[in-house]
């Protein structure tokens, strides 16, 4: 599961151990070397995807991690992208890492649910990051997202479509959320982080609630399922006009 040039099972139990916060300062400079990192082929397909919507002005990346959406964002925005992150180990990794050229790049350290920001950005990513709410957070969140848009803007990230029950991923996600459960159960401080949490019917109701358009797009490098339904969709909620 992991290369030689990623955390040790000792490192990862520290990690596991610490706040959210923490757990990511200690990670940080190794990442890119887990697969916690969103993978390239996701990342480049949500590119291609944007390109066709775009361009863009002013681009944001939410809970920017090591900078791999800030990348997406550079290939479809022509002003500026403002990664923005509560980890300042991931921050320090992603100004080191990431080169790019044409847009204007800027580093912002805050927290998702607590932006400072006024509605300066047209597009708003995220990757990898929604495990990190509990659902009762979803509603600010999205508020927050809601709030930094200008009129028209778009927020748009990718959601693969969970394992079934004969899944081997199945079992190990949901053991995975059980022991996260217990262990945020007997340990403080907590470290949120749940894969079944975040549930697309739910997702599509409090997008709406906080005022967006919801779109749904297949991801088509991805394929379909046996039931016809697509491998990783592309959610897609605009700001009305005003």
């Amino acid at each position: 599961m992991f290369g030689p040039e990623g955390p040790s099972l000792r490192e990862l139990a520290v990690q596991a151990l610490s706040s959210v916060e923490r757990g990511y300062d200690l990670l940080a400079p190794k990442f890119d070397h887990t697969p916690f990192r969103t993978p390239d082929s996701v990342l480049s397909a949500v590119a291609t995807a944007l390109g066709r919507t775009g361009p863009y002005g002013d681009g944001l990346d939410l809970c920017c991690g090591t900078g791999a959406g800030v990348e997406v964002l550079a290939e479809v925005c022509r002003r500026s992208v403002t990664g923005v992150d509560f980890s300042a180990g991931m921050l320090d990794v992603a100004r080191r890492r990431v080169r790019v050229g044409g847009p204007r790049v800027a580093w912002v350290r805050a927290d998702a649910r607590a932006l400072p920001f006024t509605p300066a950005f047209d597009l708003v990513v995220s990757f990898g990051a929604f495990g990190h709410f509990l659902p009762r957070e979803l509603p600010g969140l999205f508020a927050q997202v809601h709030s930094v848009l200008r009129p028209g803007g778009c927020f748009a990230f990718p959601v693969v479509a969970p394992a079934g029950p004969t899944s081997p991923a199945y079992w190990m996600l949901l053991g995975f959320d059980a022991v996260m459960r217990v262990r945020n159960a007997v340990w403080r401080p907590p470290f949120v982080m749940y894969y079944r949490a975040f549930r697309l019917g739910e997702v599509h109701s409090e997008l709406e609630r906080a005022g967006f358009q919801v779109e749904l797009r297949a991801l088509r490098e991805f394929g379909r399922r046996r039931d016809g339904s697509p491998r990783v969709r592309m959610v897609v909620a605009r700001r009305g006009a005003d």
